[in-house]
């Protein structure tokens, strides 16, 4: 039963995923970003979007270029083979728009750090001991990771801001509650990324 119950929630939330890509699509298209009033907005798609959108260029020509054979020789496999195609563009669309659509945020008590349609912890500013810029190359496809004593949100495999959290201090994250020593992730503007941060951390401390 517990093997079920596994296959279930691992169903589950591959299914409620893919609805937040859509709906994600959704306000790209009508060009309403997540981003409740009073937030500032903090991009991070930037490092991501070429090579989402060389999927994308792909798997497009992929779609017409088996239709045109289908057609042709295997016409009882074309309809298919398109369907499958097609949801397969529609399913990259919707991740570039999860990363447009959702970027971190910063509001007046917290930093709100995103990575496409689900993953989301917060860390409030006043916990925020330090930030510094360092740009960290960890690979792999994983969104968090946790490396010795800190937590990862990554694009692409990589970070380029780092928080030194105040010690003690415990988030809530998709991989559990957690204390880590400081929280990196991944910013278009690290710079001024990190100047906005040091200041509403000063004006929270």
């Amino acid at each position: 039963m517990s093997d079920l119950r596994r296959v279930v929630a691992v169903v589950g939330g591959a299914l409620v995923t893919e609805l937040a890509l859509y709906r994600q699509l959704g306000r790209w298209i009508t060009r309403r970003p997540d981003v409740p009033e009073g937030a500032t907005p903090v991009p991070y798609a930037r490092l991501a979007t070429p090579v989402v959108w060389l999927f994308v260029f792909g798997s497009t020509v992929e779609v017409v270029a088996f239709d045109l054979i289908l057609s042709r020789w295997l016409t009882f496999l074309r309809i298919p083979f398109l369907v499958l195609g097609i949801w397969g563009v529609v399913w990259m669309l919707g991740l570039m728009a999860s990363y447009r659509m959702r970027p971190h945020l910063v509001t007046d008590a917290a930093l709100h750090v995103r990575h496409m349609a689900r993953t989301e912890v917060v860390v409030p500013l006043e916990v925020i001991a330090s930030v510094r810029v360092a740009d960290v190359d960890e690979g792999g496809i994983r969104a968090l990771k946790v490396v010795d004593d800190q937590l990862l949100v990554l694009v692409s495999g990589r970070t380029n801001v780092q928080l030194a959290l105040v010690e003690g201090t415990t988030l809530t994250t998709p991989l559990g509650e957690m204390s880590p020593a400081a929280v990196g992730l991944w910013v278009d503007e690290p710079r001024e990324v990190a100047q906005l941060l040091r200041r509403r951390a000063a004006e929270n401390a």
